[in-house]
């Protein structure tokens, strides 16, 4: 995937070499931001129409996500073929993509 090469390069170029539990952390945080943004903006959950996330929150969860991707040696594109695999292969199976058929 050509964006966890960036992502790599980046992390390379600029020092930010960091260890897998470091990183798995640091996506959780990210990740963290993006639910806070959507508490905040429906309300906490009183209107979830209202709910919104901004592209850069967004960003930094991928960039996190390739980044720990890149740490433990998996090619991300390669992961996610085989997510949507399953995801299909479930839908086939039992109408919905979720482990419990929904």
């Amino acid at each position: 995937m050509d964006e966890q090469e960036r992502v790599a390069a980046f992390v390379d170029e600029h020092g930010l070499e960091a260890g897998l539990a470091y990183r798995v952390l640091d996506l959780e945080s990210e990740v963290g931001e993006i639910a806070t943004e959507v508490t905040t903006s429906t309300g906490y959950g009183i209107d979830p129409d209202e709910a919104s996330i901004a592209d850069d929150e967004v960003g930094d969860a991928l960039f996190a996500l390739l980044a720990v991707a890149e740490n433990a040696d998996v090619d991300a594109g390669a992961a996610l073929e085989s997510a949507l695999a399953k995801y299909e292969d479930r839908i086939e199976a039992t109408g919905g993509a979720g482990s419990d058929g929904r």
